[in-house]
């Protein structure tokens, strides 16, 4: 975007890979790895791996092995993930961002469980949302709009005053599917119709509308 847009709002519901974290270097080694295990082309893993949990992921690229081995492969694809931190960076203006929420209606909403969302967020250096809806918490995938519309009821605000920070294709889906407006954030956000998108949170600039609870963000 090269103008400036101000969209309304009363909570924000924050993805964390590539929209908080950049922890694409350690994706890429890990899913890359799990592709060579199961002859896959490695660059086609990658064009579906982003935003989902990993064993939605594994069902669209194996989809006739049983989802018990999806989810064995899941738990220990999560263990290496969470003990690889090796180039996990917060997203440029991200800390500033974080801090620019605190005290304002805001909640992660991410595909990553509560041990490695912990740990990337702390490499990162970035603080954790008072409210988080993790892998745990839903019974289904992004693109499935669960996740975000529990966050939304969590904070007590209806889904369509939500605004949803998101970089990936099945993120957006969901917040779009659970009523929602979506900036997207990096490059890959382009690509999957959001309602506006930004090259890193460093064109986002939050305040308090002074309306009972009301937001404006900023994009520039």
């Amino acid at each position: 975007m090269t103008a400036t847009a101000v969209f309304p709002a009363r909570a924000l519901l924050l993805d964390m890979d590539g929209t908080l974290v950049d922890s694409d270097a350690v994706v890429e080694r890990i899913w890359r790895r799990w592709a060579d295990l199961h002859g896959l082309d490695g660059d086609e893993v990658m064009k579906v791996v982003h935003g989902r949990q990993g064993h939605a992921s594994m069902a669209l690229l194996l989809p006739d092995r049983p989802m018990e081995q999806n989810l064995a492969d899941n738990a220990r694809m999560l263990a290496a993930e969470t003990s690889d931190m090796d180039g996990v960076v917060p997203v440029p203006g991200a800390p500033q961002f974080l801090a620019s929420l605190r005290g304002l209606p805001h909640a992660l909403v991410t595909s990553a469980d509560v041990g490695l969302s912990t740990a990337r967020m702390a490499a990162a250096g970035l603080p954790l949302p008072d409210v988080r809806v993790t892998a745990e918490s839903v019974g289904a995938s992004k693109p499935d709009p669960e996740g975000f519309l529990k966050a939304a009821a969590e904070l007590g605000v209806a889904p369509a005053d939500c605004l949803v920070f998101e970089d990936s294709g099945a993120g957006m889906a969901a917040g779009r599917a659970a009523g929602m407006r979506v900036i997207g954030i990096g490059p890959r956000a382009a690509y999957h119709r959001p309602d506006a998108v930004v090259r890193d949170l460093t064109g986002v600039r939050v305040e308090s509308a002074g309306d009972g609870g009301g937001l404006r963000v900023h994009l520039a």
